[in-house]
């Protein structure tokens, strides 16, 4: 609530500040541009704090979406849009830049609000690019090769349509899996538009013989853990909190409960039941201490949560933050080598722009040593 309360202070605080800016940067000889573009701004916040705020039914779902999108969207560009403003506004004070550049200046708008467009543009094809990233992982007792399809962070609610979870679905079914993965926030902030636009239809589309399996992530959490796992399961995907599931072939799948529940179970508590000569898989959304991965002996540790920060800047603060943001890394601990991928998820929260990331799904080829 913390993070949320500084976030929603902060976008405010960047939305007064561009209505600002631009007041001064539209001439005063078009009053009437002036005050409609402050509407829209004005407008355009509004629409952040309801589309966060209306999640439970008080409104209907395709209105709550609109202003959830037009919000989370126009978060993002009123984000560069303050970052622009701030270095014209540097450069001017070091007199770098002359003073009318910011006052009433047609030429200055222009080439901001046409970059700005080409910079968005950009992010919206680049999100939709779904990135396909093959890993190979050797099971010594396995009696034949499979095929599992791994996927974190797809955010399914007032952003993410039902007609964008089809396509994903069909996408995945290409791949012809016998297992499917989820790491965690499959769902975003509620489950009610979950519910009354019935995505669990398409979830149960998935087909996978050996099972859909999924942990819980924060956003699990934040929208009501109970009836979170009451869509899963109605979806059709076995939930594993600190608990593990056998597949063929001395596969185990291996369910971390999110970092929410500051009481889960360690991993080494989670695979010593095991056999030593099982390849296990561990799903865990938040890709913290990763250590105890490989001390516990994971073959294999699947994590998501960062969006490697969505967009630049926040690319560079998530990179810094976790030990690993992304991508395929290999630990060695005191029961052998962990190949660790953490994706960048194949959604995304709010406005649908990649920037220096990369939305992507797992392929993973088991395959006998």
């Amino acid at each position: 609530m913390t993070f949320f309360s500084i976030l929603l202070l902060s976008f405010a605080l960047g939305g007064f500040y561009v209505i600002f800016r631009l007041w001064h940067l539209i001439p005063p000889t078009a009053p009437a541009l002036r005050v409609t573009s402050l509407v829209v701004v004005v407008l355009l916040l509004i629409s952040f704090f309801v589309g966060m705020a209306a999640r439970s039914g008080e409104m209907p779902v395709w209105l709550v979406s609109l202003f959830y999108r037009v919000g989370t969207g126009w978060m993002m560009i009123f984000f560069y849009a303050v970052m622009a403003f701030l270095v014209i506004d540097l450069l001017r004070l070091v007199h770098l830049i002359p003073r009318g550049v910011v006052l009433g200046n047609w030429l200055t708008l222009g080439i901001l609000t046409a970059s700005l467009a080409l910079i968005f543009i950009v992010g919206n094809i680049v999100y939709h690019q779904k990135r396909r990233v093959e890993i190979v992982l050797e099971a010594p007792s396995l009696e034949r090769p499979m095929t599992i399809v791994a996927a974190s962070d797809l955010h399914l609610g007032f952003g993410i349509g039902r007609g964008e979870l089809a396509r994903w679905v069909d996408m995945i079914n290409r791949e012809r899996p016998d297992v499917v993965l989820f790491a965690g926030d499959v769902i975003d902030t509620s489950t009610f538009p979950l519910w009354q636009n019935d995505y669990a239809a398409e979830l149960r589309r998935l087909n996978a013989p050996y099972g859909v399996f999924a942990v819980p992530g924060n956003h699990e959490y934040i929208s009501g853990i109970d009836e979170s796992l009451r869509f899963l399961e109605h979806a059709g995907i076995r939930v594993l909190r600190d608990t593990t599931a056998l597949v063929a072939g001395g596969v185990a799948i291996v369910g971390r409960d999110d970092a929410s529940n500051r009481s889960r179970r360690p991993v080494a508590s989670l695979t010593e039941p095991l056999f030593a000569d099982m390849t296990t898989i561990m799903l865990d959304h938040q890709p913290t201490h990763l250590a105890e991965a490989s001390d516990a002996g994971i073959s294999l540790q699947i994590s998501g949560h960062t969006h490697r920060g969505q967009i630049w800047p926040a690319t560079w603060i998530t990179d810094r933050i976790f030990e690993h943001s992304h991508g395929t890394h290999v630990h060695t601990g005191s029961r052998g080598s962990t190949t660790y991928h953490i994706t960048q998820g194949l959604g995304i929260w709010g406005g649908k722009f990649r920037l220096g990331s990369r939305s992507e799904y797992l392929v993973i080829r088991v395959k006998s040593e």
